[in-house]
């Protein structure tokens, strides 16, 4: 896929699975809302942020080992089939600052439906749930480091 698909791909799409090493040494795979958001110059597209709780497996994981290796795949039918795979470095913000307005920009991005653009804030009872949640949470900045897209649709029917 061509960077400009990624893109469009990461735009409709709202879920990302994150692949972790576990305590064990076995793949921790679990899935993330996600938001883009500008990544540094020269880097090839924006970053992908993810927020989830503190003490949760996956953020364990990520202290232990930095690494991370995202999907996020779209399609039904096998020659429909289209998606990218990110390796990663995950950087863990706990401050309030960072992680309560990520919590904000995740929930707006799926409070809609597909294809609607979400309203320009938070109603307050929404607001007042991701404060409230935010204390228990950390941000995820997922650092792309490396990336395999595949597109069935381009194989013309070939495989």
């Amino acid at each position: 896929m061509t960077a400009p698909e990624v893109a469009e791909l990461l735009a409709h799409e709202r879920t990302v699975t994150c692949a972790t090493t576990g305590p064990r040494g076995w793949p921790h795979l679990m899935p993330l809302w996600y938001v883009l958001r500008d990544g540094q110059p020269g880097e090839p597209g924006p970053r992908i942020w993810a927020w989830t709780y503190g003490a949760s497996q996956k953020v364990r994981n990520l202290e232990r080992d930095a690494r991370a290796t995202l999907q996020v795949e779209a399609g039904e039918a096998y020659a429909e089939l289209r998606g990218v795979m990110f390796e990663c470095e995950a950087i863990v913000h706990r401050d309030i600052d960072t992680v309560a307005p990520l919590g904000a920009a995740i929930l707006l991005r799926n409070s809609v439906p597909r294809g609607v653009d979400p309203p320009a804030e938070l109603a307050p009872e929404a607001r007042a749930a991701v404060e409230a949640q935010a204390p228990k949470r950390v941000g995820l900045e997922l650092v792309e480091r490396r990336r395999t897209t595949w597109d069935h649709r381009k194989l013309g029917g070939a495989y």
